[in-house]
């Protein structure tokens, strides 16, 4: 009788074990949003146009704030709550994989090494680095930039494309873009580097500075989720063509960008 009790209560160990021990990478994140109605998305706080905290009321605003807006409520109907976690480009991985965040939606773009540890949408928005030089500035382009100086951002992978484009530049990384402002403001580098749409945001908030050189790379940016959890991406991906099929996209790009000088938004439209 012993045994048999000491049998049972071994497998009700290993089921609840099984139950209950499963990784995060193993829950369904769709499934949880849908219980709790709320999406908790990572969002920049330092960039703007895409994701700025508005000093005002404490609140993100920008393209991909409500790009996530937007697509909550095709995901989880009108009433769905949109949840916001600042990131960094250094903290949104690490955030998203310890299960911080269901999704991110922070300027990142989709890469091969990226895709290793995490999976994406398809893409919202293409974006394209460039530079950004003091109005004065005889960098004319990103393959000019040997013996020079160009202040980049952790976690970014824009640094890597300058060491492609001229190897023989010197790279600094900092924190976030504000201290990268502050440091090509301050001239510990002649040149700021990392996607145009950032770039043009950074341009408007600082008068005196341009982008320069066009785009030389191709930047895609995707929702990154957790892997194995391809119901939620299929619903992420649904939402997304919902939206630039409905015209909702274009209108959020005229929103965030149409205002911007320099740079044709209508070449970002979507069908």
């Amino acid at each position: 009788m012993k045994r048999k009790y000491l049998l049972f209560s071994l497998l009700i160990s290993v089921f609840l074990l099984a139950g209950c021990g499963k990784s995060l990478s193993q829950q369904s994140v769709l499934e949880n949003t849908r219980q709790t109605n709320t999406i908790t998305w990572g969002v920049k706080g330092d960039v703007s146009l895409f994701g700025l905290i508005d000093v005002r009321d404490g609140q993100q605003k920008g393209f991909d704030v409500d790009v996530a807006k937007h697509l909550t409520k095709h995901i989880l109907g009108p009433k769905g709550k949109a949840v916001f976690v600042t990131v960094t480009s250094q903290s949104r991985t690490p955030l998203l994989k310890n299960g911080n965040v269901d999704a991110v939606v922070a300027t990142m773009t989709i890469t091969p090494e990226r895709q290793k540890v995490l999976d994406f949408s398809k893409s919202y928005f293409d974006a394209g680095q460039s530079l950004l030089v003091p109005n004065n500035s005889p960098i004319k382009d990103a393959h000019h930039l040997n013996g020079h100086t160009v202040i980049g951002v952790v976690g970014a992978n824009s640094v890597q494309n300058i060491k492609k484009a001229s190897p023989k530049a010197r790279v600094i990384e900092l924190q976030d873009y504000a201290q990268a402002m502050n440091a090509l403001k301050s001239g510990q580098g002649e040149a700021l580097t990392t996607d145009n749409g950032i770039l043009y945001g950074l341009a408007v908030q600082n008068p005196g500075y341009k982008v320069a050189g066009g785009t030389f790379t191709k930047e895609p940016y995707g929702v990154a989720v957790n892997k194995n959890q391809k119901d939620f991406t299929k619903a992420l991906n649904k939402a997304i063509d919902e939206m630039q099929r409905s015209g909702e996209y274009n209108q959020l790009i005229k929103k965030w960008f149409g205002g911007v000088p320099g740079f044709n938004y209508k070449e970002l439209y979507r069908k």
